[in-house]
């Protein structure tokens, strides 16, 4: 991925914590049958590993965990959000019309080596883990003892877990911060009256850390 000086985002902890809010990633493997992506829920320990460690699972009758091996070098993306962006929410383009559209992101790519463990024990835990973690927001959170226990063990014979040490880590939040302050500014507040938080706050945020430089 190209980054750019100024939309480079390297902080641990902000990468750490766009995957804890965005955990669905694009796993990208180029095993015996070519190249392949899936898209998978994550849950990443940063503690485990020199980088921290991604875990999740995959139907056992989805190939990918047999077309490629442990060892193998494998690529995660994680998408925070996007959005479009009009040349006219900029000020300057009113005064000297030269700007252009474009599109702003935040993303995370992953680099690791996938570790496939088809062992009952890690599935087991790591399916725990992630209900435990997306169940916490409802009413009333589902767990793992609400289903019959020969029912839950047929489940969970049926998936095979992957789990990937990171190796490299690539952030990127293009949010205009090679444009003029106002520019960004007015861009992301514009973002805001279309609903679209995340990118427009990113973006004020952005507007206000390169107001103080």
């Amino acid at each position: 991925m190209y980054v750019p000086p100024h939309f480079d985002e390297s902080r641990p902890e902000v990468l750490h914590d766009i995957i804890a809010k965005h955990s669905l990633g694009i796993l990208f493997t180029h095993g015996e049958s070519g190249l392949d992506a899936n898209h998978l829920p994550f849950e990443l320990n940063p503690k485990e590993g020199a980088q921290g460690v991604l875990h999740s699972h995959v139907a056992r009758n989805n190939p990918v965990w047999q077309d490629i091996a442990s060892g193998d070098e494998v690529l995660v993306v994680f998408r925070a959000a996007d959005a479009y962006i009009s040349p006219q929410w900029f000020p300057s383009k009113h005064e000297f019309h030269k700007q252009v559209p474009s599109w702003n992101y935040i993303v995370v790519h992953a680099y690791g080596r996938a570790t496939i463990r088809d062992d009952e024990r890690y599935v087991r835990g790591m399916v725990a883990r992630l209900t435990r973690t997306h169940e916490a927001s409802q009413p009333v959170p589902w767990k793992m003892t609400d289903g019959p226990k020969d029912y839950i063990d047929m489940m969970l014979k049926a998936i095979v877990g992957i789990e990937i040490e990171v190796t490299r880590w690539v952030g990127k939040a293009k949010l205009s911060q090679n444009k003029e302050v106002r520019d960004i500014q007015s861009a992301g507040e514009a973002l805001k009256a279309k609903d679209e938080h995340l990118i427009g706050d990113a973006m004020v945020a952005a507007a206000a850390v390169k107001a103080g430089q």
